[in-house]
């Protein structure tokens, strides 16, 4: 069953349906209803279009009794929002591949639409670099990735494989190449009609013998070995620079083409390397790894309004001695937890918003930003408030002048916030070293063409498309933007990598995911979260049904993973891991202490062992330590878990449930004997 009042937490281009009724988008004091619809047709009821392309549709209401009622629809959408969007007049742009639903509203009664969006041909193909020498008769796997034009790779295009000097090295269909005579080859990719070279160096086989080192090791599930080969010719000399192939033996493990061993189950494991016709074998002794701690209830806060009902939470700030939530609602809340088993309320701030997605203070306390979407008067944008008394919260100023569309998140990072912008899915860098009277310094968003625009159906001017920036972290001169379809987004702010500074970002990197190759039909899905922790960037996604409606009591179903990104190189991330619970979805996350704490929406609080090199499923390689249902009898859905996210802070783990509101944990001893885990929390958390 599909409902038009279905919403995105937070999502502009999906307000048209505001978490409410849509009926309530109508004007206060508008002319009275017209005659009740019984149905509502959409017309074409089914089609299909190119990713691109616009198709108009039209709508017609009919009474109980089958006649045409002379109304105009009050409001057009299409979900989910980031594969396409609707203007006024049904106009639908289709931005990504993909079932989408078209659907109008007339009289109050909503009818829909179903389109099939056609994925594009491969607009270009790249061939990973091969810089290792291939002895003659020895092998080797080519790697490709075909693209679309907005740069999402492609795994549902087709690579040919052809060799241009056969006599050299051969190829086969699967980009296997195999050395002929030595020389240097030119294999090339095809992709639809577009194509990619790579050469390959092809040498004779001088090899006598070959070795693996480490040899028969141990070690546990998740850690990564690194096996590498010796090879000497029949002089007992080097022989550098040559590929070899790996291959693994045994219950449940990975080995990668750079000789990286991780296992997910325990058992013996046979490891051959090979060159040709030489071989070499060892063998690993994998044990459990036993990570295994329990996580124990600390305290527990249910987040409720003035007249004491449940409220919907939202994201929390640790800093000090004080906690302070935001809400699915207008408030914001202060507590005391010096005492953390026994927190104390001590104030909250009213600010006219249906949602307050994001809040956090700066470093000395002294001044708190809030986010506002769907506020009343429609100027939505950022709240500043006094946060230096916590037990006495005060709205200093607010900013809306370039954000009136609505602000999901903010950074507060020196005397800067970076924030968010619903309407146009930019970046905005606001100064608030003064702030009574903050004012803003820059923006930065990614490239989106005119074409890929249409006209608000509130009537607010232009939207966006697709583009829209979730979350985002500044780290040491570093903005890591969590851009939805347009993936992982690397800016220097001061950093001094690009000559980048508050005022002038700079583009650094960029890293897209394919999300409907990932999830497919029927969600909404992009890159949510990110979080930096050493050489490491936590890359979260959020993936919600196409509709539905945060207000509901229903159960959401959810998924997500979590994308582990390598940035040792900035300037050329890439994905090393993942981290996905079966039964869960990502959200929030925060890494400190060789751990990772999370919010997964159905599957609760989570801590994972992030400790040493990662590189696989970390899930599957049992490095989760320890999980906290979240779920409460009382909660605004009963005893259903939402975790937003998790914050360790003096040595405790506080996790914000939207449904049950805020509970404090403590991580306890390791399960097992000689558990060689993360250590415990440090008492202090900067």
């Amino acid at each position: 069953m599909r409902f038009a009042t279905k919403c995105f937490v937070g999502v502009v281009a999906t307000a048209v349906l505001l978490c409410g009724s849509l009926v309530q988008a109508q004007a206060v004091g508008a002319p009275p209803m017209p005659p009740k619809a019984k149905t509502v047709e959409v017309s074409p009821a089914k089609a299909t279009a190119h990713v691109g392309e616009r198709l108009k549709f039209t709508a017609v209401a009919k009474d109980d009794k089958g006649n045409v009622i002379d109304v105009k629809p009050s409001i057009w959408f299409a979900a989910p929002f980031d594969v396409a969007g609707a203007d006024a007049d049904g106009t639908v742009l289709f931005r990504e591949p993909g079932m989408v639903t078209v659907g109008a509203v007339i009289a109050g009664k909503p009818g829909f639409a179903d389109v099939t969006v056609v994925a594009p041909e491969a607009a270009s193909v790249g061939v990973s670099p091969f810089s290792e020498a291939l002895p003659v008769g020895a092998t080797a796997v080519l790697s490709a990735t075909a693209r679309s034009a907005n740069g999402d790779p492609r795994t549902d295009v087709a690579i040919q494989w052809t060799s241009k000097t056969p006599a050299i090295a051969k190829v086969d269909a699967a980009g296997m190449i195999t050395g002929v005579a030595p020389g240097i080859a030119t294999v090339v990719a095809t992709a639809d009609h577009q194509s990619a070279e790579t050469k390959v160096t092809v040498v004779a086989d001088t090899l006598h013998s070959l070795a693996i080192s480490p040899d028969a090791g141990k070690t546990k599930t998740g850690d990564v070995v690194r096996f590498a080969a010796k090879a000497d010719d029949a002089k007992g000399a080097a022989v550098k620079n040559v590929a070899t192939s790996w291959t693994v033996n045994g219950p449940r493990a990975t080995i990668y083409p750079d000789g990286a061993f991780v296992a997910e189950l325990p058992g013996t494991y046979q490891v051959t390397a090979s060159i040709g016709r030489h071989s070499a074998v060892t063998s690993i002794e994998v044990a459990p790894r036993h990570a295994e701690r329990d996580l124990q209830y600390v305290a527990h806060i249910p987040i409720k309004d003035p007249d004491g009902k449940v409220v919907q939470t939202s994201e929390e700030w640790i800093i000090g001695n004080h906690l302070y939530v935001a809400t699915i609602a207008d408030r914001i809340y202060s507590f005391d937890i010096s005492d953390p088993a026994n927190p104390k309320p001590l104030d909250s701030l009213k600010v006219d918003t249906r949602l307050i997605n994001d809040v956090s203070t700066t470093a000395d306390e002294k001044t708190g930003v809030l986010t506002r979407e769907g506020a009343s008067n429609r100027k939505n944008g950022i709240v500043l408030f006094d946060s230096s008394d916590p037990a006495h919260l005060k709205q200093i100023s607010d900013f809306t002048e370039t954000v009136t569309g609505g602000v999901h998140s903010a950074y507060i990072n020196t005397h800067y916030v970076y924030i968010t912008d619903d309407a146009n899915g930019s970046l905005h860098i606001i100064d608030i070293q003064d702030p009574a009277h903050p004012k803003e310094v820059a923006q930065w968003q990614t490239e989106k063409t005119q074409e890929q625009t249409v006209a608000s159906p509130l009537g607010e001017g232009m939207i966006s498309v697709g583009r829209y920036l979730h979350d985002l972290q500044v780290v040491d001169g570093v903005a890591y933007l969590a851009y939805w379809r347009d993936g992982l987004i690397i800016l220097d702010v001061g950093a001094g990598i690009k000559g980048g500074s508050p005022e002038h970002p700079k583009l650094v990197a960029q890293y897209k995911f394919n999300h409907y190759e990932l999830y497919g039909n029927g969600w909404l899905a992009g890159t949510h979260t990110t979080f930096r922790y050493k050489n490491f960037v936590f890359v979260g996604d959020e993936v919600f049904p196409a509709t539905f409606d945060i207000g509901s009591k229903e159960r959401i179903p959810v998924r997500g993973r979590l994308h582990v990104m390598d940035v040792s190189d900035i300037e050329h991330p890439r994905e090393i891991a993942t981290y996905e619970v079966p039964e869960g979805g990502i959200h929030n996350v925060w890494a400190d202490n060789d751990m990772l704490f999370a919010g997964d929406y159905a599957g609760g609080g989570r801590v994972v062992d992030i400790s040493g090199e990662l590189r696989g499923d970390l899930y599957a390689q049992g490095r989760e330590i320890a999980t906290f249902w979240t779920g409460d009898i009382n909660g605004y859905r009963s005893n259903l878990p939402f975790a937003w996210g998790a914050q360790p802070a003096n040595g405790l783990i506080y996790f914000n449930d939207i449904n049950s509101g805020i509970w404090i944990t403590k991580l306890g001893k390791p399960k097992f004997q000689g558990s060689t885990t993360a250590p415990p929390l440090q008492e202090k958390v900067e």
